[in-house]
């Protein structure tokens, strides 16, 4: 799908992003899941992203690789970007319009807790193959 535009709950910042993968990825981790109360169910953005409204963007470093962004007026998460690559993770509820949504991989899977299950057939990565996958692409 390509250009699709979004804003915050509040309205504070928008967001503009060119190319959107209807294939998104579901993420169990513990901080994605302490981040939002949930796993954290995100879309790929690439690099081709427009914010305005940046003085009430908070970025917050939450591993080596990453960093995640929210609005300081709603809180509103507004993304998930890659340090290296500067590829955003965004939201997949940010987008409500999308059309074609399927999900594709599931990360950290063995992180999930036992509350939870879905019955999508995906990919699945552990925690052990994605820090194999984050070290030699460092």
């Amino acid at each position: 799908m390509s250009h699709s535009e979004s804003n915050c709950l509040c309205g504070a910042v928008k967001i503009t992003v060119q190319q959107i993968n209807p294939k998104f990825t579901v993420c169990h981790c513990q901080t994605c899941r302490t981040w939002g109360g949930a796993p954290f169910f995100a879309v790929k953005c690439g690099t081709k992203v427009s914010i305005e409204g940046n003085k009430k963007v908070k970025m917050y470093e939450s591993s080596s690789w990453a960093s995640r962004g929210f609005c300081t007026e709603c809180g509103t998460h507004l993304f998930y970007k890659f340090k290296e690559s500067g590829e955003y993770n965004m939201p997949v509820g940010l987008f409500p319009n999308l059309k074609g949504l399927e999900m594709d991989m599931q990360y950290f899977s063995d992180m999930r807790p036992s509350y939870y299950c879905f019955s999508n057939e995906t990919k699945e990565m552990t925690t052990a193959e994605i820090m194999a996958y984050f070290a030699s692409a460092m």
